[in-house]
């Protein structure tokens, strides 16, 4: 393992911006026009507007190795891709039997969760709600709000993402926007 010397970093709560800065993942609707369900709408907004920027990702580097705890916070963006609310990505641990929290610090949201197995969760979330991911579930979070969804997160150093389990099948569950109300339904591509 890795030895470190202590550190520390800044993190506007409001914002979710790390001080100092070591990395920004930045992921624009071109990256996931897969994974929204409405694909009429991903293709209508890409070729009018251009490439919308969903979320961002503000990392602590760290070695990705046991013993280690990596951290984040990520902003996601308001905005419908048709009737679905903007997402992450959303994955699997590479390590499955590793969990995670998250924690909200400003702006609306959920995280929607589920087994390879067939369980599903929804938990929704605000400034100060602390949600835990269990080992084996696998977690997208969504901004259900009018303003930017900021979290926080923390996981094992060495837990790694899986991406591709989700690229290739999607999740079960859609967070909706139906006649102005927030509504989690079935994901017609769910594979």
């Amino acid at each position: 393992m890795t030895i470190l010397q202590p550190f520390k970093t800044e993190i506007d709560l409001k914002t979710g911006v790390f001080t100092p800065e070591t990395g920004i993942i930045k992921r624009y609707l071109s990256q996931m026009r897969s994974m929204f369900a409405d694909t009429d709408a991903v293709e209508r907004i890409l070729a009018d507007e251009g490439d919308r920027l969903l979320y961002e990702v503000y990392v602590t580097k760290l070695p990705e190795e046991a013993g280690q705890i990596l951290h984040c916070t990520t902003i996601i963006h308001p905005g419908k891709i048709g009737s679905e609310f903007h997402m992450t990505k959303g994955h699997y641990h590479a390590r499955r039997e590793e969990g995670e929290v998250y924690l909200g610090l400003s702006g609306d949201g959920c995280l929607v969760m589920q087994t390879q197995e067939g369980a599903t969760d929804v938990q929704f979330m605000k400034p100060g709600t602390a949600a835990y991911v269990p080992p084996y579930w696998a977690h997208r979070t969504i901004n259900i709000g009018e303003a930017p969804f900021v979290f926080f997160a923390a996981w094992a150093g060495d837990a790694g993402h899986d991406y591709g389990t989700i690229e290739r099948d999607g999740f079960r569950k859609l967070i909706v926007d139906f006649d102005g109300h927030v509504e989690v339904t079935d994901n017609p591509k769910y594979r």
